[in-house]
Order: structure tokens, then sequence, then C-alpha cells
């Protein structure tokens, strides 16, 4: 089974201290590791994640510590419905095959997602001021703006392509 990895900033691991494993299993062959940050709209916790190969950006909206042992779950709920809004076709099962299970790893410092988190974070505190409460931020909408922004690393070429790219060959390599 398939086993995917995000680490997290310091600043999210300090909140989620109880839940973090230590690094075991090699990384998921896919999609390879995922890094995740924290942030706050209206006093509730949100993740903003990236994943390192292809700069995809997942924001988790008001994750309860309590729900921590679900986070397999909803990272997938969350995924899926992100791809689908972004026009990746992928099915339920498929993907949460691909992703298998989630563990939440301490910090491994990367720089270049902590740059791409941190680049993020300004778009993501100007639609807070924008939209004002969380009720009414369109967190799809403003992921959607995330992944269709062109990304220097990635030789200016869009997230949300890229993914699509990663998700595609994948598909075909299991037919």
């Amino acid at each position: 089974m398939n086993c995917t990895q995000i680490y997290t900033t310091r600043k999210l691991e300090k909140t989620i201290q109880k839940s973090i494993v230590k690094k075991s299993e090699t990384e998921n062959k896919i999609l390879g590791e995922w890094v995740a940050t924290i942030f706050y709209v209206d006093r509730k916790k949100c993740w903003l994640i990236v994943n390192k190969l292809t700069k995809y950006l997942l924001i988790l909206s008001d994750i309860k510590s309590s729900e921590l042992n679900n986070i397999t779950r909803i990272f997938t709920e969350t995924l899926n419905s992100q791809l689908k809004n972004d026009g990746i076709e992928i099915d339920y099962k498929t993907l949460s095959e691909l992703i298998g299970e989630i563990k939440l790893c301490e910090t491994n410092n990367d720089r270049s997602a902590n740059g791409s988190l941190n680049n993020c974070m300004f778009s993501i505190e100007q639609w807070k001021i924008d939209y004002g409460s969380f009720e009414n931020l369109p967190f799809r909408k403003i992921n959607s703006r995330l992944n269709s922004s062109p990304n220097q690393m990635m030789e200016w070429k869009y997230p949300k392509e890229i993914m699509n790219e990663t998700i595609k060959a994948y598909v075909q390599q299991r037919l």
C-alpha cells in the first residue's frame, strides 16, 4: 500500500505534535512528498499544502485537532474535489490508492517548498481581506487560482498542468 508523507513547517508541527510520526516509509513513488503550513481565518485552522514535485497546492480548511486521525480521508476528499475543480480527471478509488495512508512528519526544512508556501500566503492574506469572513472564502476557487499561476521553478508551467500530466501518466500506466 502506498504511503504519502506530508512534512510540516515548524509552525504547524507545534499545533499537531501528537500526530507527528517519524519518517520510516519510502516516499510515494508517483506524487512524492508534500509540505504543509498552517494559517488562520477567523481563528479557524487552515492548512496550505504544496506537492514538492508538481508545486500543486491544496487548502484544507477548518482542520480541528480531533480530526487528525481522519487526515487521510480529509486530504483525499479535498484533493479529489480540488482536482475536479481544476479539470483533472481521476476517480476517487484510484486517487485513494495512489495516496494511500497520510503520514504527518516533522519538518524537513525544504527551502523550495517553504518558499512556494510563503509566496502563496501573500495571496491568501489578500483574499482574506477581500472576502472578509471564513464563511465567504471560496476555498476551491482560491485554490484553483493558486494552481493556475505559472511557477518559475517549473519552467513557468502551471502546477495544475504538471499535476494533470502526472496523474494521466499514472492512470495510463495502470491500464
